[in-house]
């Protein structure tokens, strides 16, 4: 089944219609997730991407590595990794406001932090009319709002931020296996992709990598959440719970696929191409119904462990100095690769 995509005006006016109008044509239904998952591009769209430009948009070069060590905990280190980028923005909000220690600071050199009760308005509204967390919606919310200019710099800043992506990701590759994977995958399932990344950057990257063969359709972040992606194809096609299999990196695509009480297959932070290389052996299993049970719940414990349970700054020996040299070599290795001439605080 050739990958069906939306135009420009679709996404704007009817995004979900993709997931909906979804045609079931095998018996297993397999969601991947993509950035983190299939690429190995976590780390470089956060750390060169979103939380430049989010100092930039709301003037917070000053504390730096404050910003940097909880916006890469909620966004890669901990098991929100993966979520939504506007709910990564009020995790990473509501811990500048509570640290005593940053609050100090931004007193003292005189700092505002963005609204924060501004970006809450906008995903409660979201979660009230049932929208995807992306630009159409916030450009929705901001027509009701025409005049806080809150709403605008955060648009400015997802703006900015899906206007650099494309200039980075279509060059970062697969991991070596997901393409043998997908061709095996192809054999027994439907195969979608699920994200919280906007949709015309996964068409990119899959079209660029020339992996959209294997795929039906594209989940973005425009059509609510994976959760929701999983659950509507899953209704919408009747597929057998115990034949739905989501592949991802972070809690949200575990929580996506336990709604509907699918199975998960966990690339593992850290040892990705490990994940892919042992996938053709458990996809396997799957499909012949061995999988749900031990098998699934010792990769899970594998799977927890490679994430961060709590945040550095709420441990008893804390100090951010050295908190913030942890992932040092990795902020410069990938400025070095990526943006060399780019702002990056060396302690």
């Amino acid at each position: 089944m050739a990958l069906i995509t939306l135009t420009t005006p679709q996404i704007k006016d009817d995004p979900e219609q993709q997931i909906r109008n979804f045609k079931r044509t095998k018996d297993f239904l397999v969601a991947i997730d993509t950035d983190g998952c299939v690429t190995n591009n976590m780390n470089g769209k956060q750390m060169v991407i979103f939380h430049p430009h989010y100092m930039g948009f709301y003037n917070l070069w000053e504390i730096e590595s404050y910003f940097r060590e909880i916006a890469e905990y909620y966004n890669l280190f901990s098991f929100h990794r993966g979520c939504n980028r506007f709910l990564a923005v009020q995790y990473t909000l509501k811990s500048l406001y509570e640290r005593t220690d940053i609050q100090k600071i931004i007193k003292e050199k005189n700092i505002s932090l963005p609204n924060k009760e501004t970006l809450d308005e906008y995903i409660e509204f979201c979660v009230e009319y049932n929208f995807g967390l992306g630009n159409p919606s916030l450009e929705k919310f901001i027509e009701s709002h025409p005049l806080d200019f809150e709403l605008y710099k955060l648009l400015g800043w997802s703006e900015a931020v899906n206007r650099t992506f494309p200039s980075i990701n279509p060059k970062i590759p697969p991991f070596s296996n997901v393409k043998n994977s997908l061709m095996l995958m192809n054999e027994y399932a439907d195969v979608v992709i699920v994200s919280q990344t906007p949709y015309s950057d996964l068409l990119s990257y899959w079209e660029t990598q020339k992996l959209s063969p294997y795929i039906s359709i594209i989940a973005s972040q425009e059509m609510g959440t994976k959760m929701h992606h999983i659950e509507v194809i899953k209704n919408v096609c009747d597929y057998d719970e115990e034949k739905i299999l989501m592949i991802g990196d972070g809690d949200s695509d575990l929580k996506a696929v336990q709604k509907s009480n699918g199975s998960f297959y966990p690339v593992i932070p850290g040892t990705e191409e490990d994940s892919w290389n042992k996938f053709p052996e458990y996809f396997k299993i799957f499909i012949e119904g061995g999988y749900k049970g031990e098998i699934e719940e010792k990769l899970l414990t594998e799977f927890s462990k490679a994430f961060l349970k709590k945040p550095r700054w709420e441990e008893p020996d804390y100090d951010h100095i050295t908190a913030y040299k942890e992932k040092q070599e990795i902020r410069k290795s990938l400025y070095e690769r990526l943006n060399p001439n780019g702002r990056l605080l060396i302690l």
